[in-house]
């Protein structure tokens, strides 16, 4: 984590390796936009399109997106039966799984397999690990997170996300959902407090906060060019979720013309997780 006054930018770009539409939107926005970096999820249908892709595009920082929630599992259902369903999908519901993963320690072998098995297939890609974070924020669970901790030398990371999204910030730069925007930056807030020290204790390089947790979807260009004129000093990440279809929007946003113009008039440098 940096201690420079000057503001440095990592847009990095979730779910790569999840469809056609998203890997191709990745590639769009690093190549004619702001983004620098993606989480690819090495469960997913597209994934080794998106390998091929980053191979073709080496300044692009690619991290592990680990999936436990909403998503396909790299074991067989039989080997993490607690953890999925026949045709190895994970539960939809992340609250009710969060709570199992919790208080249903039996779970904890199922998913330190299922952990290993996930950085393997990264491995396996050839690509260097630019940094780690989860589908829906799980990387910060408890107990996921212990199990990332207590592996760390044999898993190999040492650049994470720690999702903090500054709330009163936000609250100048977006309308709408405040209940859902409150209610997210404390579970966030305190989730990355508790992480911290462990983080602290083993070196891990992080960004100060993350921008568009509180966002969920919402991304879009007024609110890019707003945070840009605010952004803090030091070292920050926005995450987004660009695609051809649904998330339209945020890709348009990544590639605006404004929002590049802003970048460089706020003189924002834009890196990578290891560029920290």
């Amino acid at each position: 984590m940096s201690t420079v006054h000057q503001p440095r930018l990592v847009v990095n770009a979730d779910d790569f390796g999840r469809s056609q539409s998203i890997n191709e939107a990745v590639i769009r926005a690093h190549r004619d936009g702001i983004l620098t970096s993606a989480s690819l999820m090495v469960n997913e249908p597209a994934c080794d399109q998106a390998v091929a892709l980053a191979r073709q595009n080496p300044r692009l920082g690619v991290g592990l997106h680990l999936s436990l929630v909403c998503g396909q599992s790299a074991l067989p259902p039989s080997a993490i039966p607690g953890l999925v369903n026949a045709k190895g999908d994970f539960a939809r519901d992340p609250v009710k799984t969060g709570m199992r993963y919790f208080f249903k320690p039996s779970l904890l072998p199922q998913l330190q397999a299922e952990i290993h098995a996930q950085f393997d297939r990264f491995r396996a890609t050839g690509l260097p690990l630019d940094h780690l974070n989860g589908h829906l924020h799980l990387h910060l669970h408890p107990t996921v997170f212990g199990i990332l901790v207590k592996e760390s030398a044999s898993l190999g990371w040492n650049r994470f996300r720690l999702t903090r999204d500054p709330f009163w910030l936000n609250l100048s730069l977006a309308r709408g959902r405040l209940v859902y925007r409150a209610a997210n930056a404390l579970i966030f807030s305190a989730l990355s407090a508790s992480a911290l020290p462990a983080l602290r204790n083993r070196n891990t390089r992080h960004t100060h906060r993350v921008f568009g947790a509180l966002q969920d979807g919402a991304m879009n260009e007024d609110y890019l060019l707003r945070l840009l004129k605010r952004l803090p000093p030091g070292d920050s990440e926005l995450y987004s979720h660009p695609s051809l279809d649904e998330f339209g929007h945020e890709l348009e946003a990544l590639i605006s013309p404004r929002v590049i113009s802003q970048v460089r008039d706020s003189k924002i440098q834009l890196i990578r997780y290891q560029d920290l």
